[in-house]
């Protein structure tokens, strides 16, 4: 079970806290639209959904060439409570990359997102 010391560590790296926020406000992201978003290497960020993974915050799944991510679904309601209240109430800090997002052209299509 995360206690508030470990969720605090893993999103206390900014590449880390904006990816989160990301996810959770799609649902899901494939790691090449995180890359365009957050306007970094494939390496940095591939590494940093590691670590988020590795604390229990993320879950990933391949789909074809793809690897999506999303907030693992067993996390306690304190921490998804967290995420909505600070994306809520920080919509400004993520808005150039939810333009980059918005933007992005060819982005993977996302077989569950239609079933």
């Amino acid at each position: 079970m995360l206690n508030p010391a470990e969720v605090f560590k893993c999103l206390s790296d900014e590449t880390r806290a904006r990816a989160t926020l990301l996810i959770t406000r799609e649902g899901e992201l494939c790691v090449c639209e995180l890359v365009c978003a957050l306007d970094d290497s494939q390496p940095k960020i591939s590494r940093h959904l590691a670590q988020l993974r590795t604390c229990g915050l993320l879950l990933d799944r391949r789909q074809g060439q793809w690897v999506y991510y999303r907030l693992n679904p067993d996390l306690p309601t304190w921490v998804r409570t967290v995420l909505k209240t600070t994306l809520t109430a920080n919509a400004d800090w993520l808005e150039h990359n939810s333009a980059r997002l918005t933007a992005m052209g060819d982005r993977p299509v996302n077989a569950t997102a239609c079933c």
